[in-house]
């Protein structure tokens, strides 16, 4: 039985979070009520929008789903949730929803996707996170036998890295400037490296570092007539980059991969239930735990924020919502 209220987490101005009770809407025939069991906070746009640095000009584009409010704040933001439908079609079923960090909420039932058997539903947050890697590789597709680096070991990077591990005789390479990630390459079955051992002549490179270092190296370890997949957000910070010298003579492509479209290769043959849904099925596999960084009561999240903002926790931090 649904009930009419719940709690939830908005950004009341830049840097600053709170915790907020608000009505359910009425629920309609085909809509469903879920009670949250977990949810997780993306590192990159999350923080972004926290901090209030989304630009003016993407403010359209970057809205969330089921997002409230407008940039920069007061805004309800957020889109990696898992819970259990507690009123409406298929009563029970523990599914994944793009949603605000909230402990119940009312969606179309189209707007939830089932969470597979054998998928722990605290590691299904993880979702949104490899489907971003899915988008990744159909936009950049690898081949067996490939020499693969990915530059940045957030939850980004460590998803393409975890998924890439996959693919037969890849040679994958993850290159973060913390030596403390190199347990989580461990963790997930790939090669870790700084950028100063970082091996040279890759066939792809999928940055995920967010910053301006971090794609220098990757025109610095890619081979001539490679490809550069970017996948960083850099809100409103502009980047320097030299486009002289092996960029030029080398035919170095870069290609933006963003998840907030199909990648045009399946795009006529994929929806983005369809995506979402061979994510979900990538997460049977444990090795992902190694993305999750640890947890916090929902009651915490307006302290959890700043620190995950300021980069305290840096890979998926959960958000619990037993006692909510």
């Amino acid at each position: 039985m649904g009930t009419s209220t719940a709690r939830a987490f908005w950004v009341r101005t830049p840097g600053v979070g709170e915790i907020r009770d608000e009505p359910l809407p009425e629920r309609g025939s085909d809509d469903v009520e879920v009670r949250t069991l977990y949810s997780g906070v993306s590192r990159g746009t999350e923080t972004l929008v926290f901090r209030g640095e989304v630009p003016p000009g993407q403010y359209a584009r970057m809205r969330a789903p089921f997002q409230a409010g407008e940039f920069p704040a007061p805004v309800k933001y957020g889109y990696l949730s898992v819970g259990v439908i507690e009123a409406g079609p298929d009563v029970g079923t523990v599914v994944f929803a793009l949603h605000p960090h909230q402990t119940r909420y009312v969606v179309p039932r189209s707007a939830v996707v089932e969470v597979p058997p054998g998928v722990d539903p605290k590691r299904a947050v993880l979702a949104g996170t490899v489907e971003t890697a899915v988008n990744a590789l159909w936009d950049t597709p690898p081949l067996v036998g490939d020499r693969i680096t990915v530059i940045g070991a957030g939850m980004v990077g460590c998803g393409v890295a975890a998924v890439l591990a996959k693919i037969p005789g890849a040679d994958v390479e993850l290159v973060d400037v913390d030596e403390a990630k190199r347990e989580v390459a461990r963790k997930i079955g790939v090669r870790f490296a700084t950028p100063d051992d970082a091996r040279t002549g890759r066939d792809l490179v999928y940055h995920a570092s967010a910053s301006e270092a971090g794609l220098r190296t990757a025109l610095d370890v890619v081979r001539d007539e490679g490809t550069i997949t970017e996948l960083s957000w850099y809100g409103d910070r502009e980047v320097s980059l030299g486009l002289g010298g092996v960029f030029h003579s080398g035919r170095i492509t870069i290609r933006s991969s963003q998840v907030g479209r199909v990648a045009p290769a399946r795009r006529d043959s994929r929806t983005y239930g369809d995506r979402l849904r061979t994510a979900l099925d990538l997460l049977k596999d444990p090795v992902f735990d190694a993305l999750l960084d640890g947890e916090s009561p929902f009651g915490e999240l307006p302290a959890v924020l700043p620190r995950i903002a300021a980069g305290d926790l840096p890979m998926c931090h959960v958000i619990t919502y037993a006692d909510q």
